[in-house]
């Protein structure tokens, strides 16, 4: 099991969390303007690095908040919580 921390309530079991897929993706300017290949890159395409990437993760039994968690993929090691207005910490993915 992963402890993840909310950056609201504290360290908790991963069983509290919701996982919402990878995190600092922007939606796009134009969406009217996307063709149907871009919009379907947008929706269905992410990254799935083996190591550090940054996650979304949803506080399901606590607060109900949204946050982002720094994890390494290969060892599912939480490296750093932090809520959504806060840059990303380290690293550039």
């Amino acid at each position: 099991m992963l402890l993840i921390t909310c950056p609201w309530c504290g360290p908790r079991d991963e069983t509290e969390y919701h996982y919402g897929g990878q995190a600092h993706v922007p939606y796009p300017e134009d969406p009217s303007g996307l063709t149907d290949e871009e919009w379907a890159a947008y929706v269905f395409y992410r990254d799935n690095p083996k190591g550090e990437f940054a996650e979304r993760w949803m506080h399901g039994t606590g607060c109900r908040r949204w946050f982002n968690v720094l994890r390494d993929t290969a060892t599912h090691e939480v490296l750093a919580s932090y809520r959504p207005d806060e840059p990303r910490p380290g690293g550039t993915r």
